[in-house]
């Protein structure tokens, strides 16, 4: 767990993710994104909906609300199957799932072999809420999953907008279970974040599983395009008696983390199972034909996937750390820096060249300590380019421009930086 140790130090050091509520002792479960870590993290976001939503014909955006009528729970079948098989310990009275041997094993290990344990009670991960001023209050959930979200706006999006079927409906957003166990810094968290995408098509076995194959395959590319080690991805199939309710099929993608392989993706065949339960049917506007459409659903984990591109790029060299995130994800795109802090000519077309850079690109100023040091503390946060502006700069109008990756430098243009920069995040 070295490794973990490491990454969480340098994720609260240099502000991607700091424990919530720290200054009050924090709180389990929960974890707020600093600076770069909420970059980072709305980077990723912004290259999922770019590839789900803006690049496609068959997909549309959705944003619906956290708390939701406590009827569609019910409907959907969370409220009654949403639930963990847990025991306690007697001796400590910490709570664990049953289903998971292996640290119901680790626990009696740590206890010397004596751990007793009560029987398996179901508990609810819904997070309950109370709305109103006054008594009696109403009872509702924070959502457990953001799908439901998607499933009761079927009708108004199919009447509001041209869509016909099969397309998609794109989501990202907030939600949050009840988790026993959270933990492996912000793996297992009771505040998380989704991005999932329902994707609505005509009843037939054959043409569910193509498309079930096409996103699974899509997913997978996805995560490689932006720089994650191909070799540490997996997909693994739920048996038939770890599926959730809904799913017909179920697929996991994989990361292989410091902590064993653990999923952050999710391909499953929800079958008609929402929308049957919610009553929704949809009208073929050639046919007049009505049917319950099948879902196919990619559901991944913000959080997770943010986690493990940090994990990925994680690189400890002899003299240096380096973030090798992907130039699209990394959360400082440039930085500029004057090679002396002392000259006025140089620290004013430092300026002028940070102005037109910071127009285009998330780009950091650094005028501290010397250059080498300042390379390292952007290597530490992935920062892809570093901009000197020295003496030559002055007399030729070109900086240098240092890879992070390779430590290469070339000379550029003043005049041709943004098109440098931009080409570079094209490739």
């Amino acid at each position: 767990m070295g490794m973990m140790d490491d990454i969480t130090a340098l994720a609260k050091r240099r502000g991607f993710i700091y424990p919530g509520s720290e200054i009050y002792g924090g709180i389990t479960g929960f974890w707020d994104y600093g600076p770069l870590g909420v970059e980072l993290k709305n980077n990723i976001k912004r290259q999922w909906w770019q590839a789900m939503v803006y690049e496609r014909e068959d997909v549309v955006g959705l944003d619906a609300a956290i708390v939701m009528n406590p009827a569609v729970w019910e409907a959907s079948g969370h409220v009654s199957g949403f639930t963990d098989p847990l025991v306690e310990c007697k001796t400590c009275h910490k709570r664990f799932r049953a289903d998971k041997p292996e640290q119901l094993e680790q626990h009696t290990a740590a206890h010397d072999g004596k751990s007793e344990w009560t029987n398996a009670k179901k508990f609810n991960l819904l997070t309950e809420v109370l709305l109103g001023i006054t008594e009696p209050k109403e009872l509702t959930y924070l959502r457990g999953e953001i799908t439901q979200g998607v499933f009761v706006n079927f009708k108004n999006v199919v009447d509001s907008t041209r869509v016909k079927i099969p397309f998609g409906i794109a989501q990202i957003g907030k939600a949050f279970r009840n988790e026993i166990t959270p933990g492996n810094f912000t793996f297992r968290s009771r505040e998380f974040e989704q991005m999932e995408l329902e994707y609505f098509i005509k009843p037939d076995e054959k043409e569910g599983q193509k498309i079930f194959k096409y996103w699974k395959e899509d997913r997978m590319k996805w995560y490689v395009s932006l720089g994650m080690t191909k070799t540490k991805l997996r997909f693994r199939e739920h048996e038939p008696d770890e599926r959730a309710h809904y799913a017909q099929k179920a697929e996991d993608i994989e990361y292989e983390a410091p902590f064993g392989w653990s999923e952050f993706e999710g391909i499953h065949h929800r079958g008609d199972w929402d929308l049957s339960r919610h009553k929704l049917t949809y009208t073929d506007s050639q046919s007049n034909e009505v049917y319950t459409p099948w879902v196919i659903e990619t559901s991944g984990g913000v959080d997770r996937a943010t986690l493990f591109f940090l994990v990925d790029a994680y690189v400890q060299e002899e003299k240096r750390i380096v973030l090798k995130l992907h130039p699209k994800l990394a959360p400082v795109k440039v930085a500029v820096f004057p090679l002396v802090a002392n000259k006025d000519t140089i620290i004013g077309k430092a300026k002028e060249v940070y102005a037109v850079l910071k127009k285009k690109f998330v780009t950091a100023w650094d005028d501290r300590g010397n250059i080498g040091k300042r390379y390292l503390s952007q290597d530490e946060v992935g920062t892809p380019w570093c901009v000197t502006i020295d003496y030559d700069t002055l007399e030729s109008d070109t900086v240098t421009v240092r890879d992070r990756d390779t430590t290469k430098q070339d000379r550029v243009n003043v005049s041709k930086l943004v098109e440098y920069f931009s080409s570079k995040l094209e490739e």
